[in-house]
């Protein structure tokens, strides 16, 4: 089954606010000190290439390095795009309120009734106008 318009711009949105959140990582201590621990690279290097798996993996990977995200470089939460607990999913869940939760489960639901009309949906626009960001 080909992937429909509706699909594409949403996984093309969330790689892009992926790719911003491991530049902004990139940037940030411990990454950037010259004695950086082990851990920590292998953190930073298993998150940039996240972006790169498809699938299960890519799901798994994801829960786990942004649930990791949280509980062991707390200082990156800021940087860390909220739709991307929504689109990980599982424990991630967990740093979303109800009411978040709800907002992302209305919007998915759009895209889902998009995808079964085949028609197309932006996904930027109507994320915006359910989060109240107009």
């Amino acid at each position: 089954m080909s992937e429909s318009s509706a699909e594409s711009v949403y996984r093309e949105f969330h790689r892009n606010l992926l790719t911003q959140f491991i530049l902004a990582t990139q940037q940030q201590p411990p990454f950037i000190q010259e004695e950086c621990d082990e851990d920590a690279l292998e953190y930073l290097s298993q998150l940039e290439a996240l972006p790169s798996l498809q699938g299960s993996d890519y799901i798994e990977q994801g829960q786990r390095l942004l649930t990791r995200t949280i509980a062991s470089f707390a200082h990156l939460t800021p940087l860390l795009p909220r739709d991307l607990l929504w689109h990980f999913g599982g424990d991630c869940l967990h740093y979303m309120p109800d009411e978040e939760i709800e907002k992302f489960q209305q919007l998915d639901e759009q895209l889902h009734q998009a995808i079964e009309d085949n028609q197309p949906f932006d996904y930027a626009t109507e994320r915006a106008r359910l989060l109240g960001l107009h």
